[in-house]
């Protein structure tokens, strides 16, 4: 099989971590024989800048062809008063929905080390280990109608449309089942069906999917507002969250938050058949861009999401994984997690530090 990536730094602090992360890349495709290619593109502010628009037609050439993309993070304010239909973020949505990158895979695991870190009680997150399966290629973020409209009064209104079918539904728990099959074997579905009809129809659509193909698999539901309470009142009670665009956008970042730090979470979104981009749950943080101060251990992780899931090398994932771990055993910290007696390293040195608890040359 071909073994393509397309790699984006976007904006902020993305090209940094990005940096880092290719350096991991390149240990591990050396050391592990991977044969792995790369090539760089652009997206978000950076596209903005070279041609006009988030999402150019050669990068969209780029992205279609790649077997996988690994990306930084996009936008900042530098772009913020541009008309609102080519802002960066309209292209990270345009690249997930072109390429149909319908399922999120958001895991908040928290590493040992780090449990001091945490905004709660180590007695509360140590062993923390969620995946939050976020539907990310429909919902209210794509749905029409949308807009901003003036009424008969000349007062504006605002409005978007939150929308699921059964099938956008199916696949998506789909996903979720079968990976709960290989972790704990639960899957909570989150969603707000006691005042909402297009969750009310996810709830009716996992319910009758579970009992139908899925027995085996524990389900149970729960309302967004309660699912956010829980996630900081009791965390490991959760396996796999399931969810819409819009919810699991905002749990997710909860849910990050239990770790330590969003500098720590990687995430993929994948199409049907294994093709995925890869990116920190994180933005691209442009007030402390380049200053050498972000932390690209998320970027790196989302390197070896992207082994494991669209290339199927456990091992070469593995090894990043055990590195981070590693690094973290030493001592280092960026700023982000930073506690008492550990040593503050900024960005190049984090990512030398890893590639060198990877060995080899």
């Amino acid at each position: 099989m071909s073994k393509n990536i397309l790699i984006l730094a976007g904006d902020g602090i993305g090209p940094e971590i990005i940096a880092a992360a290719e350096q991991v890349l390149q240990r591990v495709n050396t050391k592990f024989g991977l044969e792995l290619t790369w090539q760089h593109g652009l997206l978000g502010g950076a596209a903005i800048d070279a041609h006009g628009e988030p999402y150019p037609a050669v990068t969209a050439s780029q992205a279609a062809n790649a077997d996988a993309i690994l990306l930084g993070a996009v936008g900042g304010p530098k772009w913020d008063s541009i008309e609102r239909s080519i802002r960066p973020e309209r292209g990270l949505l345009k690249i997930r929905s072109e390429l149909n990158l319908f399922a999120n895979l958001r895991p908040a695991l928290l590493y040992p080390q780090l449990a001091d870190a945490s905004s709660l009680k180590p007695e509360v997150v140590a062993g923390l280990d969620i995946l939050i399966v976020r539907e990310l290629t429909g919902g209210i973020y794509f749905g029409q109608p949308r807009g901003i409209r003036e009424l008969e009064n000349g007062e504006k209104q605002g409005y978007n449309t939150d929308v699921y079918s059964e099938s956008e539904i199916k696949r998506i728990a789909k996903v979720a089942f079968e990976l709960a099959g290989l972790r704990g074997s639960k899957v909570c579905s989150v969603d707000k069906a006691n005042v909402l009809e297009v969750t009310e129809l996810w709830k009716q659509t996992v319910t009758a999917m579970q009992q139908a193909e899925y027995p085996n698999i524990e389900l149970s539901h729960m309302y967004v507002d309660n699912a956010a309470m829980q996630l900081v009142r009791a965390p490991k009670q959760f396996d796999v969250i399931v969810t819409g665009n819009l919810f699991g956008d905002i749990l997710s970042d909860e849910a990050a938050m239990l770790t330590g730090s969003i500098g720590m979470l990687p995430s993929a979104s994948l199409d049907e058949n294994g093709k995925g981009m890869y990116e920190p749950c994180h933005g691209s943080a442009p007030d402390i861009a380049g200053q050498d101060v972000a932390n690209p251990l998320a970027t790196i992780l989302s390197v070896a999401m992207m082994l494991r899931y669209s290339f199927r090398e456990e091992a070469a994932a593995k090894a990043i994984e055990d590195a981070v771990g590693q690094v973290l055993d030493q001592g280092l910290r960026t700023a982000d997690i930073m506690s008492e007696g550990m040593q503050r390293v900024g960005t190049v040195a984090m990512g030398a530090a890893v590639v060198a608890a990877l060995g080899g040359e």
